[in-house]
């Protein structure tokens, strides 16, 4: 039978490309696998937010994340990448200690980001990022994909020619997989796809200033389509709205939703409630 890890890169290989939706909790994941995603993801800033912390400031512990990233894999029997921010540790060795942890928790693959969690320098120097992934890549040791992440685009660094050099270092440090959140359009997207050519890029939703659909990214070379804490946001606009109604006195949009018997037959189907 073939391991988590394997599935997962698997998707990475074959033709075409995949989404790969975020979850935030059990239900969450069992949506997602019910309705037959082949993978999932976390989200470092949707796990953040139901802790009622900041994302990218390192107030989220790595045992926090890989309990979280535990509990979507457990009850969905999918494979699960880890949005582990940073690696969760001050020098490439922590960064190790943190892969080693996930593949231990039976995650299929994690992302390490160039972030630094200090606001005022908010991306890590060229050297260090690389040397990170690198270190990250040795103690995966074909165990579990590991995705190279820059986040120049988030911090305010529109920097492409930056962040083609530093996904191209992360493809040659190993990285199984390359990642710039949000470029600014579809020309950049191209470029980066090119650049890399052929270590698989992920792209999160679409471009910033158009929404693209799936197949236009594909189109692209985009091999892997995730949401970061999009899906997450778009519930809670939907809780937003309810409690405005309900704050009005209106008890209509509150009543309103999936049905609970929807919920129940999800955990009764889950891997976790089999397991017990």
């Amino acid at each position: 039978m073939r391991s988590l890890y394997e599935q997962f890169m698997e998707l990475h290989t074959r033709d075409g490309g995949f989404v790969m939706p975020n979850a935030w909790d059990g239900l969450s994941a069992l949506m997602l696998a019910d309705a037959g995603f082949e993978a999932i993801a976390t989200s470092s800033a949707a796990l953040a937010a139901i802790l009622g912390r900041p994302d990218g400031r390192h107030q989220v512990t790595r045992e926090e994340h890989l309990d979280h990233a535990r509990l979507l894999t457990r009850v969905t029997g999918l494979p699960v990448n880890g949005d582990f921010e940073d690696g969760y540790g001050a020098t490439p060795d922590d960064v190790a200690a943190t892969v080693e942890a996930a593949v231990d928790a039976g995650l299929a693959g994690i992302g390490i980001e160039d972030t630094s969690g200090d606001p005022d320098r908010p991306i890590r120097d060229f050297d260090d990022a690389v040397e990170r992934v690198r270190r990250a890549v040795e103690a995966a040791g074909k165990r579990i994909v590991v995705t190279g992440r820059t986040d120049n685009f988030i911090q305010g660094r529109p920097d492409l020619d930056d962040t083609i050099r530093r996904l191209t270092a992360f493809a040659e440090a190993g990285a199984d997989v390359l990642y710039a959140p949000y470029p600014p359009d579809l020309a950049a997207v191209e470029a980066i796809v090119t650049a890399v050519a052929p270590t698989p890029v992920n792209l999160l939703v679409s471009p910033a200033d158009q929404v693209l659909t799936v197949a236009e990214l594909q189109r692209a070379g985009v091999k892997r389509i995730s949401l970061g804490p999009w899906l997450y946001v778009h519930a809670m606009g939907a809780l937003d709205q309810a409690t405005q109604d309900l704050v009005k006195g209106d008890l209509a949009s509150a009543a309103t939703g999936l049905d609970f018997g929807r919920i129940a037959e999800l955990i009764a189907r889950s891997k976790n409630s089999s397991s017990q």
